[in-house]
C-alpha cells in the first residue's frame, strides 16, 4: 500500500517573490496615479475660471463695467458670482476671486483666479507645480509653471 505526501501551499520563496513584484508594481502606478488626480483637480479650476470668465463677459455687456468678488462678498451683485470651483465649497479644490488687472480699470480689464486649497475650501489640497490658476479679460492665462492650461 502506498501513501502519497502530497505537500499543497506555496513555499515562503514563492510569496516573497510575488510580494516584491506587487511592491514594484505598486512604486511605478502610484505617483502616475497621483500625477492623474491632480490634473483632474486642476481641471476642475481651469474649469471655474471660463465659467467665470464667461459671467463676467455677460456682466460686462450689461453694465460696460467688470464687476470684482471673493469669498467675503456681501453685495447681490458681487454674490452672482461663484466663489468655489465645485459643487460646493466643502468639496471644491479652489477659492474663486476677480480684481481689476494691473494697472487698468475695471471698465477695461478683470482678472479672475483661482487659489488652490484655501480655509474656505478643501484646505488639504496642495498643487505644488502649478500654484495660482488666473486668467484675464483679454484671454491671457498664467500660472506659477509651464503646461498648466
Amino acid at each position: 500500500m502506498m501513501t502519497c505526501k502530497c505537500i499543497r501551499g506555496f513555499t515562503i520563496v514563492e510569496l516573497m517573490i510575488t510580494l516584491i513584484i506587487i511592491a514594484i508594481l505598486a512604486a511605478v502606478a502610484f505617483p502616475s496615479y497621483q500625477e492623474s488626480v491632480l490634473k483632474t483637480k486642476r481641471t476642475e479650476g481651469r474649469a471655474a475660471l471660463m465659467k467665470t470668465m464667461q459671467q463676467q463677459e455677460r456682466y460686462y455687456s450689461l453694465h460696460t463695467t467688470y464687476l470684482t468678488f471673493s469669498s467675503t462678498s456681501i453685495d447681490a451683485n458681487e454674490k452672482r458670482f461663484s466663489w468655489f470651483s465645485g459643487e460646493n465649497a466643502q468639496s471644491s479644490f479652489y477659492e474663486i476671486s476677480a480684481q481689476s488687472c494691473k494697472d487698468k480699470s475695471l471698465r477695461d480689464c478683470v482678472l479672475v483666479t483661482a487659489q488652490p486649497g484655501t480655509t474656505k475650501v478643501n484646505v488639504h489640497y496642495r498643487d505644488p507645480k502649478c500654484g495660482k490658476l488666473s486668467l484675464n479679460s483679454s484671454g491671457e492665462k498664467t500660472a506659477e509653471a509651464d503646461g498648466c492650461w
